[in-house]
Order: structure tokens, then sequence, then C-alpha cells
């Protein structure tokens, strides 16, 4: 993949009245949904629905996961190999600390597999697991995060 200095941005060429507009849509623009692949549609699906309070629907061979704020796309990929890069993830934040080791607990007497255990962290109490498909959750609170990261995306 080609990288684009910053001094090339599409917006530097864009007319001013485009550019304005731009910016008035990204003021407006929520995140939608997320899409990635599973070798194991159905288990990868039953997750989220068992652990995570998604409701799924069939769209072909692949699954569509509903929460109440976006999205989740499962696609089939049974027939070709996935790979994640290590660092790859998705997160769901909790309301409590408390929340995030009762999770964590839930998850270890089902059998999920982890990637750590809970971490106490200055941007909040966190762990890692592997889901089936083989992505890798982040469970996390910011309740008990520093002051500077408490804050967090989309919230003053």
């Amino acid at each position: 993949m080609q990288h684009i200095p910053r001094s090339c941005s599409p917006m530097k060429w864009l007319p001013l009245s485009v550019e304005s507009a731009m910016l008035n849509v990204s003021n407006t623009m929520k995140f939608n949904h997320i899409s990635f692949p599973s070798s194991d549609v159905n288990a990868t699906a039953s997750f989220f629905v068992r652990h995570l309070g998604c409701t799924v629907s069939d769209f072909d061979t692949s699954k569509i996961l509903k929460r109440h704020d976006f999205d989740i796309v499962i696609e089939d990929a049974a027939d070709r190999a996935v790979q994640w890069p290590d660092n790859f993830h998705i997160g769901f934040e909790l309301p409590s600390a408390a929340d995030v080791l009762a999770t964590y607990e839930d998850f270890k007497t089902n059998g999920v597999e982890f990637e750590t255990e809970v971490i106490r962290h200055p941007r909040g109490s966190r762990f890692f697991c592997r889901i089936p498909g083989g992505v890798m959750v982040e469970i996390n609170t910011r309740e008990d995060a520093a002051e500077a990261y408490r804050a967090g995306f989309g919230r003053a």
C-alpha cells in the first residue's frame, strides 16, 4: 500500500464548497458496522450472541449481528485461510471494573481462549481474548482509568 503524505491530503485539492460539505458530513457521521471474515461463522456469531448480547440474522452463508448502536457482519471464509495481525482487535467497553472481572470469570467458565488476564492499566481495567474465528476482543472499562483517559472516544 502506498503511503500518501499529509501534504497530499485529498481535502487540499477539493474546491472550498466541497471541503466544507465534507466537514459537515463528518461531524454527523457515526460508526455503523464492522465486517470481518471467519472460518466458522456459526461459532463466531454464537459467541457474540451468548456473551455480548447481540441478535443475529442470516445473510446467505454469512451472519449479521445487531447491537443497539452498530452492526457486526461476519463473512463466511470457510473456503480460505484467515490471518489476523497480532495486534488487530475490537473492543467493548463496560461501565465498571467489577463488570470486567465478572465478564472475565464468565468467559473463563465457558472456555474462552485468553490472550491476557485482567490487566490494571492507566486507560482502565481490561483483558484480551480470542473468539471463535480468531478475532481478538478487548473487554475494558474506563471507570478506574487515570483521569486523562476517562473521557474516551466520542465523549467529552
